[in-house]
């Protein structure tokens, strides 16, 4: 079997619901295929399942990067979850029922989790499909992340363009490239986010 085959795949009915959410939602559901294994599991290698915060995780989709997540050894009291899409939220709370699960939308962060100053994050995972945005639009919300994570801890964003999707001038937030995955339909490209050392 190809590498290309084996990227995409996964359990049937898995499969077919994250098409279904593509279909009824496109600009919502970034890929036709969730994310493969191994972009997951570079996606979730940033998670310190010793640290003290919570981890948060956006556009989780069929949850393929959040089993990863917890693969790292992360309690799953510790993982909040947010999804934009009814069905996938409902399928997660399911499948997560000891984590938290919010179905709401991120630019409403500070009512489904609290302000930055009440709830803060070791990192933030994030599938939302930046490039359906706005380039302004992503900026603000890569910022509302920023805010709730320590300074140095990142912003995980999975992308399918080899250029950061979020540019910067490094003033408010540093961008570097994570990883790229070949092994991902389409090649996943993965970037980092975090607050300058000094301010």
């Amino acid at each position: 079997m190809s590498d290309k085959i084996s990227t995409i795949k996964m359990p049937f009915g898995e499969g077919i619901d994250f098409f279904k959410g593509w279909l009824k939602h496109p600009k919502q559901v970034g890929a036709v295929v969730a994310t493969s294994r191994y972009a997951s599991r570079s996606m979730a290698s940033v998670v310190r399942p010793e640290g003290d915060l919570p981890v948060l995780e956006v556009g989780a989709g069929t949850g393929v990067v959040t089993r990863q997540i917890l693969a790292r050894g992360l309690p799953p009291e510790k993982l909040v979850i947010i999804e934009y899409a009814a069905g996938f939220a409902a399928r997660l709370k399911r499948e997560f029922p000891q984590s938290r699960v919010i179905h709401g939308d991120v630019l409403e962060m500070d009512a489904l989790v609290g302000t930055p100053d009440q709830q803060k994050f070791d990192c933030v995972i994030s599938g939302i499909p930046m490039l359906n945005l706005k380039p302004d639009e992503r900026i603000d919300i890569i910022m509302r992340f920023l805010a709730r994570v320590p300074r140095g801890r990142p912003v995980i964003q999975i992308t399918h363009g080899p250029k950061n999707p979020v540019p910067s001038d490094g003033t408010k937030f540093h961008a570097a490239r994570h990883d790229v995955v070949l092994r991902n339909l389409p090649p996943a490209y993965l970037w980092s986010y975090t607050l300058p050392t000094t301010v």
